[in-house]
């Protein structure tokens, strides 16, 4: 398989790996018989937050006074102007590498011969807050800043405001003309357009080096008698940067609204940016979303043309408990790209992340290492409960490269994270293993609850390339990691798998409470490809394992589907206590490509798998969407403790590409999973957004049993 032949490549791909493995698409067979309940679960569109403004409080260039961020897209409203700086990116593409470099443009657009005194102002306050702890001086970090519905410029022309705001996910904004006031006056310059084209739906098109950005014919309107009275309006031409407005006749005595709608679903992705990587939820039903976007560097003076976006920062944002509020999005970011990586919530709220990232200045605090030492580290962020505050941050690597992928935090506040290095000098402390085996080892590192401190901190490796993805720890607090390995020699003890089966294996490994020793360390797969995803732990501490498999002997026992449908199927594996055996061992798939992307595991020892599948005959029971979508779906799945039947399992995902990333447990037996969508009609239940705003947009479902 191509994605697992990109380890060995080096370790500048090392970033990709997580992500280009999430997204291969999967396969499957027949569903399997089920003792479950005939009770199919309940979907709700979670996240769905209205667009909002905010303040420009020393977050960008001075000149902004306030902005807005989308999927795909920033708007920056200056004085006299408004900018959208655009990414695109093919959305099978975007879906198949978040950490791609999107492209970009940047669009000016200018009221001509309007006010030059204007002062936007905010209106209709919102719930939540915005922090930015970008670059390693705090004087520059900005907290708390609020977010609006709308901004406002009052007497943009003579008895004529402009209001800038969302509706449905889109950006619109509405002139709204006084009684008597001139509408002729209202000219749009718009620079860093190619062409400007009207089309026969009367629709003005904008277009780019990359894709066409389409402006809707204006819906003009009066409100007359409690009544609204449909005006003919059109768009004219006067030059090839220049719109006006023709209008038909209109009663002059009344107000007189104009409201074009900006499309940028035929056009914007997220390219790379505003991508969800993981999600995790508090005791009080709080969500919290990892992931990057694209910075929010405002355009230079002479950059009002197609650019490489190529610099992303890392995001934190919290949900209230019906996903329908913001409490806080936090963004941290130095100069170079960063990258989000795994996230874990504590009892009180606070927010451990880790990723990685290339910036020298990456914003530090009670940093255990403060200083960047090679072309990329790992950091380890902890954020308090309102995310204005960082509790500490620090780097975490050697002289080369490291990529930190998972994060877990025990009832005392020590973290756990785990990734892959390419520098012999990683910081080590009390190691199982104290040298770098082979060109790229995982490591495991434990750091106390203030983070200035090494409990533990290892190399796990052999003579191949070993990258861990993901990290749980039992009660006691003993680490699993697993992932994937090429080495012939990985360290094993009290193994299941004592021998590489192929070219790739997955791997699973124990380590004991001072992490020198291990448990228990064994490979998982068969002849072909296998890798690990993701590993969750239940109270009595069996390793639960998600991941993807192309040999057709993969290791089974009590087996949902004995044999592999497709070209690439799931994989889901439930260890005995000691790991030299396994309770089950299953295929999950149909006829094309399936792919394990998450697990997690309730008190009962039910697991819950999400992930992605292209096959139009995946196991279903239960199922809240029967029918494949199209091309590449999302899939939940919860498989029994006995791991002998489906409870349920389900598509989920429209007509285009969906891909399913994360999964977590939250009150009531709630499911909440993240991932990404390129459909226009992906399943949105009760939702604020109602479309997709982009050619590839982030989802948050709430699944409820």
């Amino acid at each position: 398989m191509q994605t697992f032949q990109k380890i060995v490549t080096g370790f500048c791909l090392l970033l990709l790996l997580w992500s280009n493995c999430n997204q291969q698409a999967f396969a499957s067979s027949q569903s399997p018989t089920s003792q479950a309940t005939n009770t199919a679960p309940i979907i709700t569109a979670y996240g769905n937050l209205p667009l909002s403004f905010q303040p420009n409080f020393g977050q960008t260039d001075e000149q902004v006074k306030f902005l807005s961020r989308g999927q795909g897209y920033t708007l920056f409203l200056t004085q006299s102007e408004a900018v959208l700086a655009l990414s695109k990116s093919d959305s099978k593409q975007q879906l198949s590498s978040s950490n791609n470099v999107a492209q970009g443009t940047e669009l000016k657009l200018q009221w001509l011969g309007s006010n030059s005194n204007i002062q936007p102002t905010a209106l209709q306050p919102l719930p939540g807050k915005v922090n930015y702890f970008v670059g390693s001086n705090p004087q520059q970090w900005h907290t708390d800043i609020p977010t609006y519905a709308q901004v406002q410029y009052s007497s943009l022309y003579p008895g004529i405001d402009l209001v800038y705001y969302g509706n449905q996910g889109q950006l619109e904004y509405d002139l709204i003309v006084a009684p008597k006031a001139d509408p002729n006056l209202i000219k749009l310059k718009i620079e860093g357009a190619q062409q400007l084209q009207i089309d026969q739906q009367g629709q003005l098109l904008m277009h780019t080096p990359h894709g066409v950005l389409q402006q809707h014919k204006p819906v003009v309107y009066q409100i007359i008698d409690g009544q609204k009275q449909l005006i003919e309006g059109n768009y004219v031409l006067s030059n090839q940067q220049e719109v006006e407005i023709a209008l038909a006749n209109y009663d002059h005595e009344q107000p007189l609204v104009i409201d074009p709608v900006i499309v940028y679903s035929t056009y914007l992705g997220s390219g790379g940016a505003d991508v969800a990587k993981q999600i995790a939820v508090d005791t009080l039903g709080n969500a919290y979303i990892i992931g990057e976007t694209a910075s929010t560097n405002f355009p230079s003076k002479n950059a009002l043309q197609s650019t490489g976006v190529g610099a992303f920062d890392v995001f934190v944002t919290k949900l209230n408990p019906h996903g329908n509020g913001l409490v806080y999005s936090t963004y941290l970011a130095g100069s170079d790209t960063d990258y989000g990586g795994s996230i874990a919530v504590d009892l009180l709220g606070n927010a451990y992340i880790t990723g990685t990232t290339a910036s020298s200045d990456f914003p530090l605090k009670n940093a255990f290492q403060s200083a960047l030492k090679g072309s990329l580290d790992g950091f380890i962020t902890k954020l308090n409960s309102s995310g204005n505050h960082l509790a500490y941050s620090t780097y975490l690597g050697g002289s080369g490269s490291e990529g930190s992928y998972g994060i877990v935090v025990d009832t005392l506040g020590n973290t756990y994270v785990t990734g892959a290095t390419t520098s012999s000098d990683f910081p080590r402390k009390n190691a199982f293993q104290t040298t770098k085996a082979g060109g790229i080892d995982v490591f495991v590192t434990k750091l106390n609850p203030n983070c200035d401190a090494l409990i533990y901190s290892t190399f796990l490796g052999g003579n191949g390339d070993d990258v861990a993805i993901d990290i749980a720890i039992s009660s006691l607090g003993n680490a699993y990691v697993t992932g994937v390995t090429t080495s012939s020699n990985l360290p094993l003890k009290n193994a299941y798998v004592g021998v590489a089966g192929g070219q790739n294996d997955a791997f699973v490994t124990k380590f004991d409470l001072d992490g020198d020793h291990l448990v228990y360390s064994t490979y998982l797969g068969g002849s072909g490809n296998d890798y690990g995803a993701s590993i969750a732990v239940n109270t009595l501490g069996n390793a639960y394992v998600v991941g993807t498999t192309n040999s057709t002997n993969f290791p089974l026992n009590n087996a949902l589907q004995n044999v592999s449908g497709g070209q690439n199927d799931v994989f889901v594996t439930k260890f005995d206590l000691g790991g030299n055996g396994l309770v089950y061992s299953t295929y999950l798939g149909g006829s094309d490509k399936d792919n394990g992307t998450a697990i997690d595991v309730d008190t009962l020892g039910n697991a819950y798998i999400i992930g992605t599948t292209a096959s139009s005959n995946f196991p279903k029971k239960n199922a809240f969407q029967n029918t494949f979508g199209g091309i590449q779906d999302a899939f939940v799945t919860k498989i029994n403790s006995l791991g002998n039947a489906l409870v349920f399992s389900s598509y989920l995902g429209g007509s285009g590409y969906d891909q399913g990333r994360a999964i977590t447990l939250g009150l009531l037996g709630n499911i909440y999973v993240t991932g990404a969508t390129a459909s226009t009609n992906f399943p949105k239940k009760n939702a604020f957004q109602s479309s997709n705003a982009g050619s590839a947009d982030a989802f948050i479902t709430k699944i409820s049993p």
